[in-house]
């Protein structure tokens, strides 16, 4: 909750000192007051009793070292949980969440199982990019930076959405991590009014559905949300989206074993997704307890008869094998510790 913090404190100083102090923090990636040496001794002292630069936080590395866990403690006792994802092309992608746990409760995810809590501040979201950031600094040589951020961790990003929006401008912003807006994607649920919302927006960031069954039936058993978003009424709040902004929309699929993964749930979601503008994006289910991934041979073939249908299909490498990459997992063990 740096940011927070920064605001209160500096609401008196002139315009440029909050802009001095953001460079400092999110471009700089300070960790000590001391070293913002263009800021008066007294200020510094201020900003190390009231803003600390500390965030708690415990990582977890995956077995191929590719993938970085963070479990995170907030000021209020809640966990949240944020990946860095290591990619051989020298990118750096940061899942962050959007919320404490989620309404949603989706059969499939570990953080809907455990319920909500309350929306993240836009400083608390802003702090999961932060941790890596430092991370990547202080221990990768030469250092790199976090090229993509995905809102794509606990909590559906669209029933938090101006906390959202408000960190997505300071991701972007030069005096922050300027990170490009097409670096940045929001996945959601469903959400029409947030999907309408976002059309709005003048920043070029990337939309995600989260899809995961080609018919209403099918989907309302793994997430109850489609009780309220049909599929029609989705697919036509989409359609509206790239009519407006002429943008690509991937939708997410993930692949449960012996539930969504059949040929004829492949023939149901060639016919819906075959659209301009469309991708699907094929990813193995990283299993919670409920469910099994789909094996590797269903996945390939599933993903050819989609193109052979003419979709655009892509296939998810898997991260974090070792460190309970599913969004949740931790924050929950961690609560019953």
């Amino acid at each position: 909750m740096i940011l927070e913090k920064l605001r209160k404190i500096l609401k008196d100083e002139p315009a440029f000192r909050l802009k001095q102090v953001k460079r400092a923090v999110y471009h700089e990636l300070i960790e000590d007051w001391d070293k913002a040496t263009n800021l008066s001794l007294n200020l510094r002292e201020q900003l190390k009793k009231e803003c600390p630069l500390e965030i708690k936080y415990k990582l977890y590395t995956s077995r191929d070292g590719n993938t970085f866990k963070a479990l995170i403690d907030l000021e209020d006792g809640s966990k949240i949980e944020s990946v860095l994802m290591i990619h051989t092309d020298k990118r750096a992608t940061v899942c962050v969440s959007s919320q404490v746990g989620c309404a949603l409760n989706c059969a499939f995810c570990a953080t809907g199982q455990a319920g909500f809590k309350r929306n993240l501040t836009s400083g608390e979201i802003l702090d999961q990019i932060l941790v890596f950031s430092r991370y990547l600094k202080n221990n990768f040589k030469p250092s790199r930076n976090i090229t993509n951020i995905v809102f794509m961790g606990m909590g559906e990003p669209f029933l938090n959405y101006d906390n959202v929006w408000d960190a997505i401008r300071i991701i972007n912003n030069g005096e922050a991590f300027n990170i490009g807006s097409r670096k940045i994607s929001i996945s959601t649920a469903g959400i029409t009014e947030g999907i309408k919302k976002m059309s709005d927006e003048k920043l070029q960031v990337n939309l995600s559905i989260s899809l995961h069954a080609p018919t209403d039936e099918l989907r309302k058993k793994l997430m109850p949300i489609a009780e309220k978003y049909s599929i029609k009424k989705l697919i036509k709040s989409i359609d509206d989206y790239i009519a407006k902004t002429s943008r690509k929309v991937m939708f997410e699929y993930l692949m449960i074993k012996g539930v969504n993964d059949t040929m004829e749930n492949a023939e149901q979601l060639s016919k819906l997704l075959n659209k301009p503008l469309y991708m699907v994006n094929l990813i193995p289910y990283n299993p919670t307890g409920n469910f099994k991934p789909s094996d590797k041979k269903t996945i390939k073939t599933f993903k050819d008869y989609l193109e052979k249908r003419g979709v655009f299909a892509t296939q998810r490498y898997e991260f974090g094998q070792g460190i309970d990459a599913a969004c949740g997992q931790l924050a929950a063990k961690d609560e019953k510790c």
